[in-house]
């Protein structure tokens, strides 16, 4: 498939869920055009809001509302089922036949990396998931790399961290009062704030990069306890008790977390789109958040 790189930029979103949208408001930004799929009806008003184009999420939808040969870019941010991708068993054709096509990114998570006992994982590192959703993730990206490969059309997928946000972050589960110190000797998790996920998929759909894997973490994988102790701090809150993580009452979801533990690299992204973190640690994105919040209720 060859792209024709002069085209206006059209950019099709599978599932503009929570990350997904920071990306979708950067691409309008910049006179990107955007649709974006829709399973229920509340979220048609949502895209119209953001300046996307609302399609139904089914391929008769699609093809009746979307021509092929407009669409550049498509982002992919559905998680994938037993039954596979979702959005390849439905869409494979349709998207097979956009003639000017010339980037895919497809959300993925570190949880394909499985566990390795704390210590450092990159793209090069064994993946070993030890949870269903994870082996998933990881069919899902070897179905997408695949598809690229036969389309001659780069795709870059994108594991990514804990994901938070202006929105939802610690400070707000404190406030909430539902914050809770869960301790499991030498746990760590990375985190990633959307905002950083949004540069990183902008640096991605405008480069020349072939097809790669691309981690998105920040610098400092820590303890899930030592962010709430700041978040904590920050708001001259009471620090919530310590609770050993064999005595929690943890969700089965929830306790799944912990199964698997890792440091997440992130210099690969640096390195080859020019990556640069607006929060690099947990300590600085929560006084951001703050100074964020402050200055909105200050304009009222």
């Amino acid at each position: 498939m060859t792209a024709e790189n002069t085209k206006q930029p059209h950019l099709l979103v599978f599932g503009p869920g929570y990350s997904a949208t920071a990306f979708i408001k950067t691409a309008i930004s910049n006179q990107w055009s955007v649709s974006a799929t829709w399973r229920q009806e509340k979220a048609v008003a949502a895209i119209d809001t953001l300046g996307a184009k609302p399609v139904a999420y089914s391929a008769a939808a699609l093809a009746e509302s979307t021509s092929p040969d407009t669409i550049t870019h498509i982002l992919v941010s559905i998680a994938p089922q037993p039954d596979g991708d979702p959005v390849l068993n439905s869409f494979n054709n349709w998207i097979a036949s956009c003639p000017n096509l010339r980037w895919i990114g497809y959300l993925s998570s570190t949880n394909v990396y499985g566990d390795h006992g704390g210590d450092w994982v990159d793209e090069t590192s064994e993946t070993k998931p030890s949870l269903d959703r994870g082996k998933r993730r990881l069919s899902a990206e070897n179905s997408w790399t695949k598809m690229g490969a036969d389309l001659s059309v780069p795709v870059h997928i994108f594991r990514l961290a804990g994901i938070y946000g202006q929105e939802r972050n610690a400070l707000k589960t404190v406030r909430d009062g539902k914050a809770r110190r869960v301790i499991k000797k030498r746990q760590v998790f990375g985190r990633i704030h959307r905002d950083d996920i949004a540069s990183a998929l902008w640096l991605a759909a405008n480069s020349r990069v072939p097809s790669n894997i691309f981690n998105l973490a920040d610098d400092l994988p820590s303890p899930p306890q030592d962010v709430i102790n700041e978040a904590a701090r920050l708001l001259g809150a009471d620090i919530p008790p310590e609770i050993d993580f064999e005595a929690a009452d943890l969700s089965p979801m929830g306790r799944s977390f912990y199964q698997e533990n890792k440091r997440v690299r992130n210099q690969k992204a640096k390195d080859l789109l020019g990556w640069q973190l607006s929060y690099p640690d947990y300590r600085q994105a929560l006084v951001k958040i703050l100074e964020i919040e402050k200055n909105q209720s200050e304009l009222g």
